[in-house]
């Protein structure tokens, strides 16, 4: 299955880094401001240039050699997305002129060995093109005269350059291959997990906690259904994760959870379904990804507890979490390999719902008749209509409610259609997501 390019932004602090991929994605999503270090995380940002698809990483502004902590964490940070990119657009400051700490910076880039695109930013008047030729001191290539925050200059060069051997589109995604991404908190067993479906030392396993720094790929056959197993690093509370490697390599994770078709989130048995794995699953559903609950060391519970069963278990764990009660739950061991091509099963099952359309016409039958059944409320006097009700996408299901006015649609009548709708039609393991649009009855 082919994988998008990368490309990575770089360059020192205020050269206009996040301003400059802005334009590129063709809104504000990054923070733009004039105070050094303000993007510390690698953001990633899917971009599109004439049917060429890529994903481009905003980092922090890098200063080689700083010892201030900040700034020494988002040095790392730039370092771990050359790495992790194809190729590198390296942005410099055409207004301020070439900067001792751009000599560094291209040092640096030209040990990565990856191509590197010169955007010399800020050219926003005439009088500012006399700088221009100071940076092929740099000797990283021809500097390409740009200014992000117009539009202007040549950002199309650039981008026709850069993206000249992408092959990657959309419509060339491998849909065969069913993507697991085996998510969790550190220590719950992911990486044996891994090993154990593909029956080799293939990740890193040990006891200390945030082994696995990045998310690993690797593909497996099962019954004739190709899967690509994703094992990610354990994803700590905020307050615990610390800057450096930790902080991206839960970047990744989380990364890999939104890009996955099933994710597979592992709890250990033996401390129970925690406040941190909770908010895991709400990352899961937030993202629409299907989701498989892995209870595991399943064995050690038998072993100690003998009265205890996956019936008990999975109340309680309802109980707990009533939010995941159209989850799949299985009771497997990394250890023992007790259950484990459950995994396989249920990810051809859960992807299955993913996937699912319905009829429309069966559709808005089920709605009308969960209206008669149980009416909405008035609301200063006015009651909801659903005049017409439509799926507009799967992957996760998704649909549109044509009503006389949304505010009428309260939170609490919306999820009593989907329990509807999931009595109706399954969606086991999957969200649904329904939406309203207002639109006026007929005379």
């Amino acid at each position: 299955m082919q994988r998008k390019p990368v490309v990575a932004i770089v360059g020192r602090p205020n050269v206009g880094k996040s301003t400059f991929v802005n334009r590129l994605v063709g809104t504000r999503k990054s923070i733009v401001d004039d105070r050094p270090g303000v993007t510390r995380d690698r953001i990633y940002f899917d971009v599109e240039w004439q049917n060429k698809h890529f994903t481009v990483i905003d980092t922090g502004g890098i200063i080689p050699g700083d010892e201030d902590e900040i700034m020494l964490n988002i040095f790392t940070q730039a370092q771990i997305a050359c790495e992790e990119a194809d190729k590198i657009i390296f942005v410099v400051d055409g207004k301020d002129g070439i900067n001792p700490i751009d000599h560094d910076i291209a040092n640096v880039l030209r040990r990565s060995k990856k191509e590197v695109f010169l955007a010399v930013n800020k050219i926003d008047s005439p009088a500012h093109s006399n700088n221009i030729a100071d940076f092929y001191e740099l000797a990283i290539g021809e500097p390409i005269a740009i200014s992000a925050l117009h539009g202007d200059g040549g950002i199309g060069d650039i981008l026709d350059k850069l993206t000249k051997d992408f092959e990657y589109s959309e419509a060339e995604v491998d849909n065969d291959i069913i993507k697991i991404a085996i998510v969790g908190k550190p220590n719950a067993g992911k990486s044996s997990i891994v090993n154990a479906l593909l029956g080799e030392e293939r990740v890193i396993v040990s006891d200390i906690s945030g082994t696995t720094r990045d998310s690993i790929d690797s593909k497996v056959k099962y019954e004739g259904q190709e899967f690509l197993l994703i094992d990610t690093a354990g994803i700590r509370k905020k307050s615990k994760v610390d800057w450096g490697v930790e902080k991206f390599a839960v970047d990744r994770a989380i990364r890999s959870i939104r890009s996955c078709d099933v994710a597979v989130l592992v709890i250990d048995a033996t401390e129970g379904l925690s406040d941190q794995d909770k908010k895991i699953a709400q990352t899961i559903i937030e993202a629409g990804r299907s989701m498989i609950l892995a209870i595991n060391k399943w064995d050690l519970i038998e072993d100690k507890q003998k009265e205890n069963s996956p019936q008990k278990y999975e109340k309680m764990l309802n109980h707990e979490a009533p939010f995941l009660d159209y989850i799949p739950k299985i009771f497997i061991s990394a250890v023992t390999k007790q259950r484990l091509v459950s995994i396989y099963k249920q990810a051809i099952e859960v992807h299955k719902e993913w996937t699912k359309r319905v009829s429309t016409s069966i559709l808005n039958k089920i709605i009308s008749d969960a209206i008669a059944m149980n009416p909405p409320n008035s609301k200063r006097g006015k009651r909801l209509k659903v005049l017409y009700t439509t799926q507009v996408k799967a992957e996760p299901p998704t649909f549109v409610m044509f009503v006389n006015n949304g505010d009428l649609l309260v939170d609490s009548y919306r999820r009593y259609l989907e329990k509807r709708l999931r009595e109706a039609f399954g969606f086991f393991g999957t969200p649904i997501k329904l939406t309203e649009r207002e639109r006026k009855e007929k005379d």
